[in-house]
């Protein structure tokens, strides 16, 4: 399968991605914009997404994402991207649902290949790779190379999670000699962090808390916490993996208020907890490694249950 012949016959297309867009979503769904606008110039594409951070901005046609979804257009094709299920997709569902044909591109395990053509490949580190799989290498602009990179490096942590593979390497060596700015582009949407979000991930390690002889670390900011230190959910991106990172811990959990008053769960494991089975017990999912839910319950509550859940399966495993 190749993103041409998906394209085939198909007048207008749509691209959207899951709600609170990552550097995956973005990266897939603006490479893959960029691709259609570069080699067919005459289907109509649309790009909606729910604001992206400004660290992607510099991305090219990124001011191009219609953030208001007001096409009232009904398109030949809607192509989904890094989104586990409809549900996922925010505003952008009813654009799939009156969709004349669907098309799901992923690499989430919970994935039910909910579209008419589904291309899911839970081993594959990120969903730009499996868009780098589908186009011609050789049509691959610089520009495009720089939306696959992005998305690569975030949902690899620069190449570290245990989803990176030899391929996933392999790629980002052939994207790199398209002669993007590589080093820059992981410092500059990876590593660098404003000065409140240096506050906000030090409220979080300073509350944190150890479960099971250290074996599991909890966090929990709520909407007041984000009110005082002045930022939005987008802005708590890599505290969870912070969290992990501290020695001894198998899992960890981190928790932050939504404006609704339900909570946004992230979990990491190092090795032995398959958190996205255990998600996907509270509507979540994701990977083994890596995954999320949202929980109607207060903090309070959630906490122990998940814990629970994490001590099941490590006394099972280890």
């Amino acid at each position: 399968m190749t993103l041409e012949q998906q394209l085939e016959g198909v007048a207008s297309v749509v691209i959207a991605g899951h709600v609170r867009p990552d550097g995956d979503c973005v990266g897939s769904t603006l490479a893959v914009y960029n691709y259609i606008k570069i080699y067919a110039p005459d289907i109509r594409v649309d790009l909606m997404l729910e604001p992206i951070p400004n660290i992607f901005k510099f991305l090219k046609n990124a001011d191009q994402i219609d953030s208001e979804y007001t096409s009232r257009e009904v398109y030949d094709l809607f192509i989904s991207l890094d989104c586990g299920d409809t549900g996922r997709l925010g505003r952008a569902v009813s654009y799939f649902n009156e969709a004349k044909r669907t098309m799901c591109i992923d690499h989430h395990m919970s994935n039910q290949s909910f579209a008419d053509v589904n291309y899911i490949v839970p081993d594959a580190s990120s969903t730009c790779e499996l868009v780098y799989d589908l186009m011609d290498e050789s049509k691959i602009t610089p520009e495009i190379a720089e939306c696959l990179y992005v998305g690569m490096v975030h949902d690899t942590g620069v190449f570290q999670y245990s989803c990176t593979s030899s391929k996933t390497m392999n790629i980002a060596g052939k994207l790199m000699d398209k002669g993007i700015p590589f080093s820059k582009i992981v410092d500059q949407t990876y590593y660098q962090k404003t000065y409140e979000q240096n506050r906000i991930l030090g409220k979080a390690l300073v509350d944190s808390k150890l479960y099971l002889e250290g074996r599991c670390i909890v966090s929990t900011v709520t909407a007041a916490d984000m009110k005082e230190y002045q930022v939005l959910p987008k802005h708590l991106d890599g505290i969870v993996q912070q969290l992990r990172n501290t020695k001894g811990v198998e899992v960890a959990i981190f928790i932050y208020e939504n404006e609704d008053g339900s909570y946004k769960i992230s979990m990491r494991s190092s090795e032995y907890v398959d958190v996205a089975t255990l998600l996907m017990k509270y509507g979540g999912g994701g990977h083994k490694r890596a995954a999320g839910a949202t929980m109607q319950e207060p903090a309070e509550q959630i906490v122990p249950m998940l814990v629970a859940d994490v001590e099941k399966q490590l006394d099972s495993k280890i």
